[in-house]
């Protein structure tokens, strides 16, 4: 899609004739991915090595549309805990027009055993 990943809390994308939709306008799903990447990028900055993340819901609201130049989006950490977070992010377009809002929550746990660890202590030695 062409992310770039500017630091943990703000990613850019140039639009390209390929992200706009049939109907002339950039395509909703090109600022959605944006946003979900910088959250899941600024929670990620937030975890300890045994931790992993996963998305809950984004609520998402579109404002205006752009069909040329660069869509910068910013995030901001609202509240964590050991199980979940919230977050914010705004795209805006790099005249500095807002195009997007949004508001998400993120699923934190501990990354379980592998498959094969589970299975060998299950298995009870032969009598």
């Amino acid at each position: 899609m062409g992310i770039r990943w500017d630091d943990p809390q703000t990613v850019r994308l140039q639009i390209r004739p390929e992200l706009i939709n049939a109907g002339g306008l950039l395509s909703g799903v090109v600022t959605y991915a944006m946003v979900d990447y910088c959250m899941g990028s600024t929670l990620w900055a937030q975890t300890t090595r045994p931790e992993r993340i996963a998305t809950i819901s984004i609520s998402i609201n579109y404002v205006q549309t752009a069909t040329e130049g660069e869509l910068i989006c910013r995030t901001e950490l609202d509240r964590r805990n050991r199980s979940n977070a919230v977050m914010r992010s705004e795209v805006r377009h790099e005249d500095g027009r807002l195009l997007v809002t949004a508001i998400g929550s993120y699923a934190i746990f501990t990354k379980p055993p592998r498959a094969g660890i589970r299975a060998a202590a299950a298995v009870k030695p032969a009598e």
